[in-house]
């Protein structure tokens, strides 16, 4: 069949290949359930937590290299009475295509019957999304779960590989178990499984060696030691298991291993000396001087080896060493790793043996990674090595300076450059230190060093194109955190032509760059209160791809649109986007948090309009507890107006107008943040008693901004101005430009005139109007805001009825009705979903606040409806507060 795009599904038959999208044969290893070595241990707790693992969709096996997870589940594979369907994942780095080939197969071989319907993939680099419904339509249908165990998920780095996985897990239902074993955070939504109690994990300390389970370990080897000995080598090792067992072969090897394996918890020298006479002197002098030399690189290949030292014979070498199980570990694809202990002695017995040799290793390697595209173990080597011109010119002509910014390296490479010294002396290493600066918002510094930059930057040479964006991209952040939105237009126009200059594959291997200068841009243009221009910046941003490089910009975008949202009255849109810029975060597991943490302000100013000051303030401390690494304008008055507005609700008016006394220095006025300010200070007069002074604060607001409109028509009716606060409202018209959260505060305005001049019901419409736009939103502090005359309206219906259960108390209900039982008892996804039902939210907005589907959601409903006996969403509200439920 043929999908939108044109492409090909083929469809598996009898005649068809066994073959990959690539057409060659598919590697019968990668579906090989691993073998365990006759001294294997079995560990019951985790064979047990394995067991009851199955009860859930997705189980996470996570932890360091050697922590024994892949012959952990192989081995509880082993003991179960059914088949497992497991896939090695070293060969799916091609495309999701290969991997989707791959993982067909492997459920074909593991005897699971899939349907000639299903297909196979067509394209090596992508996979038709009928076929992945296919696959789960069939997977759904199963009476019991297909295990499936997908070793070294790690090395899937493809981020649309993840999705298309998620989609599979979540729609297969019962009739798929996912099992992950990795080394890192897989790049699914791993917290709305957690959330939902549907995901278990067995990390690096749940896999680490006991004390007991060490010391039958060692018994299995004839190796006998008291618990003080056995714990002290625990301790020494952490429970790691390849250290362990290291420990005990080299201890077999020894006259005395008992005596070894305890002078091995106390002297580690006795470990390498014997390492060294064992493992390193018995091989030949070639042998030797090679592992030595490769003792500083992390992973190596032959090419790589042999540039370091000299030679042509680093394979036939390295192939021996692995099959003779000589501490050099296959990686897959002809790279090599030492393992960590015995790379560690090497390294310090190459400073013994050949001292100073070290550095020259490191530069080298430099050249050679840098050669060969490995940036970022290019930049750890070119810092060994000391080479800084070398190293920083790398970074910035790989236009990878905003990974100083951004993604999971951001911390280890602000470290690495700090070790840079001041006689590195270049454009690239001015450029490094003053990105370093400004991601630390030192502008002082930052400019110093980006102004250096730029003035041995002149001239239009090619290769100083990469530079010269640099140096763009970091005007903009410059721009950014002095609020000079004309500084940042230029900075990102420059940007702009100079994309066109640089290669384009670095651009599409870097979208951080262009993400940062457009979320620097918005921010910028926000602060100057042009929202539009700020929007489709930041929009561009938000709505993007990039995986993890682009995460921070997404992030600080979405945070920066929740900000604008909450400005203009939509605290519902405002949350929504303030809480996918957290999780952002949570899914990258950032710690400690990167970005301005605007998301968390926002949600603490939404929180205070919901009248939630404990929520409110639990996320100011949480902002406070991590501060953020930018503070630039938006930022300092993101967090003054959530903070004052949070003590003006607690009743504490001169504090609010002290934490609005902001020190943030920008080029540039801000219209919105003036304007808030000017609402605090006319709050606190207003609770004061000086509506005048109230009135006269606002009136004095630049601009046309509806909230200090609305302020200022609150404060002519304190000061008994009726007809001048209509008349204000009437010339700003905000029914019409602004979200519920000033349109209801307009509505009672209106209706508090109304009342004042005699006219009862059209303040009983108005601010019947009021509770029926917010009670969407739940919003209560307008209403608390609004005064004592309210109170009567409230409390009498039809009023009454709206304001019930969210804004006021419910009625009183007759005791029979009080005391009926439920039908069943509900669960706690069902009660967080009969909670937002009460609140008048919409499916689709219920979904989004639990971040489920609105499948999911309607699911709940039913259940809801059939456990309160109902058929109605009114009904079911109303009998959930009739049994106290809600």
């Amino acid at each position: 069949m043929r999908d939108v795009a044109g492409t090909e599904e083929k469809r598996a038959g009898p005649t068809s290949p066994c073959v990959d999208p690539l057409g060659d044969p598919f590697l019968r290893a990668s579906f090989a359930v691993p073998t365990r070595p006759a001294t294997f241990l079995r560990r019951d707790r985790l064979v047990r937590h394995l067991d009851e693992a199955l009860r859930t969709p997705l189980t996470m096996v996570n932890g360091a290299a050697g922590a024994g997870k892949t012959l952990l589940v192989a081995d509880w594979a082993a003991g179960l009475d059914r088949p497992v369907v497991w896939l090695t994942t070293d060969t799916v780095d091609q495309g999701p295509g290969m991997f989707w080939a791959y993982l067909i197969q492997a459920l074909r071989g593991s005897g699971t019957q899939v349907p000639a319907s299903v297909g196979r993939p067509s394209d090596v680099n992508r996979v038709n999304h009928t076929l992945l419904a296919r696959l789960a339509a069939d997977l759904s249908a199963r009476d019991r779960p297909e295990i499936v165990v997908l070793d070294e998920f790690d090395r899937v780095s493809a981020p649309e590989i993840a999705d298309q996985l998620e989609f599979v897990l979540h729609n297969a239902g019962t009739g798929l178990h996912l099992i992950l074993v990795t080394r890192t955070e897989p790049l699914l939504p791993l917290h709305r499984y957690r959330a939902a109690g549907a995901m278990t994990e067995i990390r690096g300390a749940e896999l680490a060696f006991t004390p007991e389970e060490a010391a039958t370990l060692l018994a299995q080897h004839g190796l006998h030691l008291d618990a003080t000995a056995v714990s002290g080598l625990v301790e020494r090792t952490r429970g790691w298991a390849a250290g362990l067992r290291l420990c005990v072969l080299a201890a077999l090897s020894s006259p005395n291993p008992e005596l070894y394996v305890k002078e091995f918890e106390a002297d580690r020298s006795t470990v390498a000396d014997f390492l060294l006479a064992e493992v390193l002197k018995r091989q030949t002098a070639e042998t030797q001087d090679l592992l030595l030399r490769i003792s500083v690189l992390d992973r190596f290949c032959p090419d790589l080896a042999n540039v370091l030292t000299g030679r042509a014979d680093a394979e036939p070498l390295l192939a021996g060493l692995h099959r003779e199980n000589a501490f050099v570990e296959h990686l897959g694809h002809a790279w090599y790793r030492l393992h960590p202990l015995f790379g560690e002695i090497l390294r310090a017995h190459l400073r013994v043996r050949s001292p100073g040799l070290e550095p020259e290793l490191h530069r080298r390697a430099a050249q050679w990674l840098r050669h060969s595209g490995f940036l970022s173990e290019m930049l750890v080597h070119g810092a060994a090595a000391g080479d800084w011109e070398f190293t920083a010119g790398a970074l910035v002509e790989d236009l990878a300076i905003g990974q100083l910014f951004t993604g999971l390296r951001a911390a280890d490479l602000a470290e690495l450059f700090s070790r840079m010294g001041p006689e590195a002396e270049s454009p690239a290493t001015s450029l490094v230190r003053a990105a370093r600066e400004l991601s630390r918002s030192d502008l002082d510094h930052g400019l110093l060093h980006l102004h250096h930059a730029e003035e041995c930057l002149t001239g239009d040479a090619p290769e100083a194109a990469a530079a010269q964006l640099s140096c763009a991209l970091l005007e903009v952040l410059a721009a950014r955190l002095t609020g000079s939105p004309g500084r940042a237009e230029r900075a990102a126009e420059a940007a702009g032509h100079l994309c066109h200059k640089v290669p384009a594959h670095l651009l599409d291997k870097h979208p951080e760059l262009t993400a940062l200068v457009q979320t620097h841009l918005g921010s910028a243009l926000l602060w100057a209160g042009r929202f539009t221009d700020a929007r489709v910046a930041l929009s561009t941003v938000a709505g993007g791809t990039g995986g993890a490089a682009t995460a921070l910009p997404r992030e600080e975008s979405l945070g920066h649109l929740a900000l604008i949202d909450y400005l203009n009255g939509w605290p519902g849109r405002a949350e929504r986007k303030a809480l996918a810029a957290m999780s952002e975060t949570e899914r990258l597991s950032r710690d400690p948090p990167s970005g301005s943490g605007i998301d968390r302000m926002v949600l603490a100013a939404v929180a205070v309009d919901r009248n939630d000051l404990a929520q409110a303030q639990d996320l100011l401390d949480a902002a406070a507890d991590s501060p953020p690494a930018l503070r630039d304008p938006v930022t300092e008055a993101g967090r003054a107006i959530a903070t004052a507005r949070l003590l003006l609700a607690r009743g504490h008016p001169q504090a609010a107008l002290e934490a609005m006394e902001s020190d943030v220095l920008a080029d540039v006025l801000s219209p919105w943040s003036q304007g808030q300010s000017a609402l605090v200070a006319s709050a606190v007069h207003l609770a004061e008693g000086r509506p005048e002074v109230a009135a006269r604060i606002l009136q004095a607001v630049p601009d046309d901004q509806v909230a200090c409109a609305v302020g200022a028509a609150r404060a002519q009716l304190a000061a008994g101005k009726p007809d001048l606060a209509i008349a204000l409202l009437d010339g700003a018209h905000p029914e019409g430009r602004a979200g519920p959260a000033l349109t209801v505060r307009a509505l009672l305005v209106r209706g508090q005139a109304a009342d004042m001049l005699g006219d009862p019901a059209t303040a009983r419409r108005l601010v019947g109007q009021a509770l029926l736009e917010a009670r969407r939103e739940r919003l209560r502090r307008p209403f608390l805001e609004a005064g004592p005359w309210l109170r009567p309206l409230l409390g009498a219906e039809p009023l009454h009825g709206l304001g019930a259960g969210w804004l006021t108390p419910g009625p009183p209900l007759p005791r029979e009705q009080a005391t009926a039982p439920v039908v069943e008892e509900l669960s706690g996804r069902e009660r967080d979903v009969l909670q937002r039902l009460a609140q008048m939210m919409s499916t689709e907005d219920i979904a989004a606040d639990l971040y489920v589907s609105v499948n999911t959601v309607k699911t709940h409903l039913k259940s809801v409806y059939r456990k309160l006996a109902v058929n109605r969403r009114n009904d079911a509200v109303r009998r959930a507060r009739e049994l106290g439920l809600l």
